[in-house]
């Protein structure tokens, strides 16, 4: 007898991803945006991560993931101190890798069934 996992229902899982823009589902986003199993939020204010503020992961901590990983464009980044410390005062786990990375990570996640909000960054 085989057993296989079937993939659960998740309409955002991202499809591909350039320097220019992240397909989910049917949607094209060429900025940064924020992307749950069943969230798509394309109008994330930070339009790079060297933007990014504590004040804008509310935006993230307001889909109550488990996790939040961090796609940080081409190269990877870390967020400031105040982003990591903010996250971990709400019992938030914070990864932060390359764009391309972070969406493959995501969709392994997503179909996991696990709670996890990526907030993507083009640039």
């Amino acid at each position: 007898m085989k057993f296989t996992l079937e993939p659960g229902v998740a309409s955002h899982l991202i499809r591909g991803y350039s320097d220019a823009e992240v397909r989910i589902g049917a949607h094209s986003v060429r900025g940064s945006c924020i992307v749950t199993a069943d969230t798509l939020i394309t109008q994330w204010e930070p339009q790079s991560f060297a933007e990014l503020t504590a004040a804008h992961c509310e935006a993230l901590l307001s889909l109550a993931p488990e996790l939040v990983l961090l796609g940080s464009g081409a190269v990877q980044r870390f967020p400031p101190g105040e982003i990591r410390a903010l996250l971990g005062a709400h019992g938030v786990g914070l990864e932060t890798m390359q764009l391309g990375a972070a969406c493959r990570t995501f969709n392994v996640l997503v179909q996991e069934g696990r709670r996890v909000a990526a907030g993507l960054f083009i640039r």
